[in-house]
């Protein structure tokens, strides 16, 4: 194996991480993948015989990248007009294993509220509270002190926790399934009853801007829309909480994920994009199936 040979290795080593940081950091996978493209060919440009932990390295160039693409993007007022790739995996209920994936895992609520934070915010709280980068190496990248990194990470953490609402595991199945349940038998009383009065809808079909539906009985009646292909549907777990799948002839559709408080549903983030469901659903059949 020639030096290059030997490059390339070393940096498959490490990009499952990489593209896990990307995508948590641009929310899709497509621009995740891009920025961990740009990261090798950044690798394969550089010389690195002096770097003694490539990984660290490696990490550093690809939030650089990231902060880039970030920046461009809130540049062009483009933050807010997509929904971010949520993660779906296939599992059953009632499994400990599941359970524990669902209380560890990024929930989508807090990706559509990272969505909104600035590019050095959302950089400083995924790298610091998500993959846990100390804040002098942050501080490297984003070109401030880690003292104001450490304030960064702080006013986005606090921003992240407001818009989260994560009820049990067990509760999430029963709200969720209700509301497919109903949505399946067109019954709009019972779809009212579970919504939030002040439930919140965002759909985003690649084609426009994310459309907004605001107030329960808006929210059921567009539900109701849903009843002819809740009858391929499925629960799964959306980011690791309680969502759904819909499919129809044999390819998915739809990608739903669900916040809630208590007992009521909160928001809804539908995702119908043709390209990206694809693409969501190819990721998910990579993932392992999770049974008792």
């Amino acid at each position: 194996m020639d030096g290059s040979d030997l490059l390339a290795a070393r940096f498959e080593e490490h990009r499952a991480h990489l593209r896990s940081v990307a995508h948590r950091m641009l929310g899709t996978f497509g621009e995740a993948d891009d920025a961990v493209q740009e990261t090798w060919l950044r690798l394969d440009r550089s010389d690195t015989s002096d770097v003694a932990n490539l990984g660290g390295w490696l990490t550093t160039v690809l939030a650089r990248v990231c902060l880039d693409m970030l920046r461009a993007r809130a540049s062009q007022g483009d933050a807010l007009r997509r929904l971010p790739d949520p993660v779906v995996l296939e599992a059953e209920s009632g499994d400990p294993e599941s359970e524990a994936l669902m209380a560890d895992s990024v929930g989508l609520a807090m990706l559509v509220v990272v969505e909104t934070l600035e590019p050095a915010e959302r950089l400083a709280f995924v790298l610091h509270d998500v993959f846990a980068v100390p804040f002098d190496e942050i501080a490297v990248i984003v070109g401030r002190s880690p003292t104001a990194c450490r304030q960064l990470a702080s006013r986005a953490r606090r921003r992240v926790r407001q818009g989260e609402a994560v009820p049990n595991p067990s509760m999430q199945r029963r709200v969720v399934g209700a509301f497919l349940s109903a949505a399946r038998c067109g019954d709009l009383a019972a779809l009212t009853a579970l919504l939030d009065p002040d439930v919140v809808v965002r759909a985003d079909t690649g084609r426009v801007p994310i459309q907004v539906v605001r107030g329960s009985t808006a929210v059921a009646r567009k539900a109701l829309a849903f009843s002819a292909a809740a009858s391929g549907a499925r629960l799964v777990l959306v980011n690791g909480s309680v969502g759904i799948v819909a499919s129809a002839h044999g390819r998915t559709v739809t990608v739903m994920g669900f916040t809630l408080r208590r007992d009521r549903i909160t928001g809804i983030d539908i995702l119908t994009d043709p390209v990206r469901v694809q693409q969501i659903a190819a990721e998910a059949s990579d993932q392992p199936v999770i049974r008792r």
